[in-house]
């Protein structure tokens, strides 16, 4: 064990366990793959950012065109990527007098293609937008960037050159990189198209953040967080079955608790082990949800003896936020996720998670044999009955949060997937939910995935279906290729960041409906 000091938190290192989480690092399948076309990018107000991009030649043609000042293309690699750029650039004309000033504008969407970054906005770093400017001096040359790039088009714009000589842009290939073997994975032919194609776009999305860890966006933010971990780990047990990636991220989080034992919600691998300084309610909790889903996946009792103190440690922290009512302190000195919904009060839904994962906490401990389990069955006993006194409107028949006694559709959704009711009266509620729409509604793909479990456990498998055919059907008619971070077929151009141009549209906690069709046999 060693000590560790960021600003305003002390990290206790655990050694042995970023030891073990090292030895667990994967080994990355590369793929060369070339564009498949030149595109032009159009307006077009029907569409989602109104652009698309359209055919005009295929990539082979490249070679054909020489490119001065001024002059631009657009690339389309046919589907989403991970990886590496390599570009083999030759002159035509008189000898290069000046060198060539090229910049490249890299994207996933043809949105990226279309705005110019200057005019971003939004509250996260413009850092984050995918750009290079290159200055090659002499030609030709063969230029492989060293940045990692989460992309389909790329834009090649010649800024300078001399009126002597042009370029020709003869091969330009990305080596794409992945933890995860799409090969490996057992396909599944279903007799529902929409469903099929989701599983498959599921399956891609989660294979481009499968990484070295599992990333919750290969553009931004490129680490682990522990929320998308568990979505992304359920994912994998129905398909690619890579478990030692995930005991891999479970030692990596065990690895740097703070001096009072919380895991934060995410952490970076690169240059070191790095606990990030966010701690979340929720995500903490998720630590004991991750382990359990492990656990019950693989049957690795050695992984669950040694983080068992870790897990147990978030549920003691947890109920420390407890009143003497035994409901959740909604003050303003904590931070728990659920959704980027505007508004959504915390304290309903995240009474619900503790609940959720007490239970799976209990669940371990009898796997261990340990007395906790007692004590948790206890608390647990007066938490579900406290949770039904306080936290349940007779009038409304909906659960409430917070002093303002909200009503949203989150609070209703982790309630039916702790089981705080019964079955039948869980029916009864996401009937309910559905027909009055409180007016504070689910913002991303994460929340999503859990208003569909909720209504799987609650026995409407059907209208789970349609609910994912409006929802992750929706994004591939508006042209993924992988799902995205966010989602709302009411306002497509919504961002929490302030910029459509910096969400992810290739992100972990959107790929679950590959675990949802396998999973319940949807």
């Amino acid at each position: 064990m060693s000590i560790q000091k960021l600003k305003n938190q002390v990290i206790m290192r655990n050694e042995k366990f970023i030891e073990t989480a090292e030895q667990l690092k994967p080994q990355l399948h590369e793929t060369i793959v070339k564009p498949s076309s030149i595109v032009q990018i159009k307006a077009a107000s029907e569409v989602i950012h109104g652009c698309k991009s359209e055919v005009i030649a295929p990539a082979s043609s490249l070679t054909d065109s020489e490119y001065g000042k001024k002059d631009s293309v657009v690339l389309d690699f046919g589907d989403h990527q991970v990886g590496y750029l390599t570009i083999k650039i030759r002159p035509a004309g008189s000898p290069p007098d000046a060198p060539l000033k090229l910049k490249l504008t890299i994207g996933e969407m043809p949105v990226e293609m279309a705005e110019p970054f200057e005019n971003y906005n939004g509250w996260l770093s413009s850092s984050w937008l995918q750009e290079e400017t290159i200055f090659v001096d002499v030609l030709p040359a063969i230029i492989s960037l060293p940045r990692r790039y989460s992309f389909r088009y790329v834009k090649f714009e010649v800024l300078d050159t001399s009126p002597k000589y042009k370029v020709v842009f003869e091969s330009i290939e990305c080596k794409s990189v992945t933890s995860a073997n799409l090969i490996e994975v057992e396909k599944i032919s279903h007799e529902d198209n929409e469903l099929q194609r989701m599983d498959e776009i599921s399956l891609k999305t989660l294979a481009d953040c499968m990484q070295d860890v599992f990333e919750d966006g290969p553009k931004r933010d490129r680490r682990l967080w522990l929320g998308d971990l568990r979505l992304q780990a359920l994912a994998n047990y129905q398909t690619f079955g890579n478990n030692e990636l995930v005991k891999r991220c479970l030692y990596l989080f065990a690895g740097v608790p703070d001096d009072n034992g919380r895991v934060p919600a995410n952490v970076f691998v690169a240059p070191q082990l790095i606990a990030d300084d966010t701690y979340l309610f929720d995500y903490s909790l998720f630590f004991v949800s991750t382990l359990h889903d492990y656990y019950f996946a693989t049957s690795d009792v050695e992984t669950l003896k040694e983080l068992w103190p870790t897990a147990y440690c978030q549920v003691e922290l947890a109920l420390e936020r407890l009143d003497e009512n035994h409901i959740l302190m909604d003050t303003p000195d904590w931070w728990s996720f659920i959704d980027w919904q505007e508004g959504l009060n915390k304290q309903a839904p995240s009474q619900a998670v503790l609940i959720y994962t007490i239970k799976q906490a209990i669940r371990l401990a009898e796997e261990l044999k340990l007395p906790e389990k007692d004590c948790f069955e206890k608390q647990l006993e007066v938490i579900v009955e406290a949770t039904r006194t306080h936290l349940w409107d007779q009038e409304q028949q909906f659960f409430i949060s917070g002093s303002d006694h909200q009503v949203s559709w989150a609070s209703q959704i982790w309630m039916v997937m702790a089981g705080v009711l019964t079955k039948e009266e869980n029916t009864k509620l996401m009937n309910r939910l559905f027909a009055e729409n409180p007016v504070v509604g689910i913002a991303t793909p994460y929340m999503y995935h859990h208003l569909i479990e909720a209504l799987i456990v609650s026995g409407e498998k059907e209208q789970a279906i349609t609910e994912m055919k409006i929802y992750w059907g929706g994004m591939i008619k508006d042209g993924a290729d992988t799902f995205w971070e966010l989602y709302d077929p009411k306002n497509k151009d919504f961002s929490p960041y302030g910029s459509h141009l910096i969400n992810s549209y290739c992100h972990a906690w959107s790929c679950t409906p590959t675990y949802l069709i396998r999973k319940y046999n949807l």
